[in-house]
């Protein structure tokens, strides 16, 4: 390998023809022939643009940098993002010569781009590193379904890790290489659901993202039964029953992290329909001010999950964060001294120190018999995934009233509806007032991109519909996103949550063991300071941290 002030004439003259021949510069083809150093290359490059270089391999980039230049472009442009400052995006690039290049990349993303050098290798190994692994002249899901034509679809190469006839299957089969990139794509896009639903003329993908649905591209209708058979198989489903829905699981590494996916598919008029909830298993690390949680509220709770022993119950619809909820105050209390048991079903995040008990309904292995199995192993803490029955929530009532503390979670509509909830069960009511000590409600809101999100001025219709009035915005500060590439021009990313804390103290109390109807004890609730969950939003649509429409949507009106 030479150095760069000692080549010569020949050397570059050689090299030349092959360069034209490939499109590539000069000092690249003399890289790839081992006759220049490539990191010469670099300095020699960006010391001409008159640009800093930067070694890729010794950066660690945030999701939100990288969120800032989409997968397509980074590709498209050869160009991997290293960092945002003020609404500029400095980009490393290989040529920094390509003036159509850089123009085109700064249009894709409509911010300024700063440039940065980097080698080629060390791009490449950024791309994928970030944004995945390209298929072929990588375009990605869409480029795979253009790719994939009729006679590559053999049912043969949808059987998984082994074929019908006992042989290996080739892993890099068209389908089984698209079904991996949908399960990808929606894993760095912070997915939380994958929807794959037959239509009649179409079969449809979408993403749930921050709650909200998303399509994605389509692939063609005739790849619906072949995508379907790999996924009921690598879920260990029946391929032959197609009539009664069915449940399974997936377990698969994306990116170094292990994720698990529960899937479920039901018979649908056009075909059968397949939902994927995603499990990152590598373990959960919100605090409880990652939650949404206000100071005083978070004071507040702080101070409940620290109690000795009673029932804390998390109320509100499925996907609703309740899990998310527990989880973090078990992180919050967990200690050396005091011994944590879990069951759930399934088990979905794995928390260190706290042993998880995941229920097994087939064995006979229910929550009752696991909860009754968990007090001889004498806990502290006890989390139970949900109270589904009598059987169940006696024994958490008593393992409360015996020294316990005990989470857990109940659907219903808001926090003092637990109340009326635990009693249909079957629970006396002097049962339930003496051993609950917190009822919380909670939904979750998008939050406002950090990147894109702008004062906003609230019109009538928006004040009248949270009760806001003229004093409360003289000291408020609203936001609304505009829209950009970090947030899919959605205007928000990411979720919070806002809450209804219902603390049981002597007066709510008495008020349980006096059966009083569930709309009255809301009533006497919110006179001794409890916060409904439009209350709440409201504070923090003020406060800039989401909008309006986030909060109507996920609320009702206070009565």
């Amino acid at each position: 390998m030479v150095d760069m002030g000692l080549m010569t004439h020949d050397q570059v003259d050689a090299a030349r023809p092959e360069a034209e021949s490939t499109g590539e510069g000069v000092l690249d083809t003399m890289v790839k022939q081992g006759l220049v150093d490539p990191s010469m290359v670099v300095v020699a490059k960006a010391t001409y643009f008159g640009v800093e270089s930067v070694q890729l391999g010794d950066l660690r980039i945030s999701d939100e940098v990288i969120a800032a230049v989409p997968r397509h472009v980074a590709r498209k442009f050869n160009a991997v993002p290293v960092s945002v400052n003020d609404g500029a995006v400095a980009v490393a690039v290989s040529d920094p010569s390509d003036i159509e290049a850089i123009d085109g990349l700064q249009v894709a993303i409509g911010k300024t781009v700063e440039l940065r050098v980097a080698s080629s290798a060390d791009i490449e190994s950024a791309l994928s590193k970030y944004y995945g692994n390209a298929s072929r002249d990588d375009g990605g899901i869409a480029q795979m379904i253009q790719d994939i034509t009729e006679g590559e679809v053999e049912v043969t190469q949808m059987t998984g890790a082994v074929g019908a006839d006992g042989e290996a299957v080739d892993a890099d089969a068209p389908i089984i290489k698209l079904v991996n990139q949908i399960i990808v794509d929606a894993f760095k896009m912070r997915a939380s659901d994958i929807h794959l639903e037959p239509m009649a003329k179409r079969f449809r993908v979408r993403y749930r993202i921050d709650g909200m649905m998303m399509e994605q591209k389509d692939p063609p209708k005739r790849l619906q039964p072949p995508i379907v058979a790999r996924l009921k198989i690598q879920s260990g489903m029946s391929i032959a029953e197609r009539r009664i829905p069915q449940d399974g699981r997936i377990q698969t590494n994306v990116g170094g992290k292990t994720i698990d996916l529960r899937v479920n598919c039901v018979p649908t008029q056009h075909g059968e329909s397949i939902v994927m909830r995603i499990l990152d298993k590598t373990g959960l690390r919100l605090g409880l001010a990652e939650l949404g949680f206000f100071a005083d509220d978070q004071q507040t709770f702080e101070r409940l999950i620290a109690l000795p022993d009673g029932i804390l119950l998390v109320t509100g619809p499925t996907g609703s964060g309740k899990t998310t909820t527990l989880y973090s105050c078990l992180n919050y209390i967990n200690r050396p001294d005091r011994k944590i048991i879990t069951v759930e079903d399934p088990v979905e995040y794995m928390l260190a120190g706290i042993n998880q008990v995941q229920v097994n309904e087939v064995i006979g292995f229910t929550f009752a018999h696991a909860l009754r199995s968990m007090l001889r192993q004498s806990p502290n803490v006890i989390m139970l995934g949900e109270i589904r029955d009598l059987e169940t929530a006696t024994i958490a009532i008593n393992a409360s009233l015996t020294g316990h503390l005990v989470f857990s979670t109940l659907h219903t509509n808001d926090a003092p509806g637990a109340v009326a909830r635990l009693i249909d069960i079957g629970i006396k009511p002097f049962l339930v007032a003496s051993a609950t000590r917190c009822l919380m409600a909670q939904r979750l809101v998008r939050r406002v991109c950090k990147n894109c999100g702008a004062p906003a001025v609230l019109d009538e219709a928006e004040c009248r519909s949270l009760n806001i009035t003229p004093e409360m915005l003289a000291t408020a500060t609203p936001k609304k996103g505009r829209g950009c590439p970090t947030c899919n021009k959605t205007g928000c990313k990411g979720r919070f949550g806002i809450f209804e804390i219902f603390i049981i103290n002597d007066q709510g109390r008495k008020l349980i063991f006096d059966k009083i109807p569930s709309n009255v004890l809301r009533l006497k609730a919110r006179e001794m300071g409890m916060r409904t969950l439009r209350e709440d939003g409201t504070r923090k649509v003020l406060a800039g941290l989401t909008t309006v429409d986030e909060v109507v949507r996920a609320t009702v009106v206070d009565h």
